[in-house]
């Protein structure tokens, strides 16, 4: 990765990846999105699908991981980035070591589930046969935000529910 891209390149990319995670919010599902740049191309993109496709494992970060080994006929992907609105969780960080992806780039950070560096630190662990090189809190605020609205949207509308069911 001696071509390292800019700050600027990282935003451009991280706002794909909004893109994405807004498609999950208007899904209903949990706004959370990736993107997979191989060898400076754009190789797989997508958003949480857990409740669309009735799967556990449709996080955004597996399903771009899936598109981009496809893409490049190899489940190692040796010569990307990944860029997500929030941290992985510990299985999606698992998959990023087992796919072997160099950089991984994240927005908002996790402290109660995240499975890169916040609460577990799957991405840095010794004993692993992989440990990506990480940058946090690209367009952290605007990342954050949207999981913040979306999960306050949640509220609201659960309360409401709640409140018509009481009315019955």
């Amino acid at each position: 990765m001696n071509d390292a891209p800019s700050m600027v390149v990282h935003e451009a990319r991280m706002r794909l990846a909004l893109r994405q995670a807004r498609a999950a919010a208007a899904a209903g599902e949990v706004p959370v999105g990736a993107v997979i740049y191989n060898s400076g191309q754009l190789a797989g993109q997508a958003w949480n699908q857990t409740q669309t496709l009735k799967d556990p494992t449709a996080h955004a970060e597996i399903l771009a991981i899936t598109q981009a080994a496809s893409a490049a006929g190899d489940w190692r992907l040796t010569d990307s980035i990944l860029y997500v609105t929030k941290e992985p969780c510990p299985m999606c960080a698992g998959a990023i070591v087992l796919a072997r992806i160099p950089l991984v780039v994240w927005g908002a950070t996790d402290p109660l589930r995240g499975g890169a560096v916040s609460r577990f630190q799957i991405l840095q662990t010794a004993e692993l046969n992989h440990r990506p090189q990480i940058i946090t809190g690209v367009l952290a605020d605007e990342c954050a935000a949207l999981l913040k609205d979306f999960f306050r949207q949640r509220r609201l509308e659960n309360k409401q529910e709640n409140a018509a069911d009481d009315a019955e």
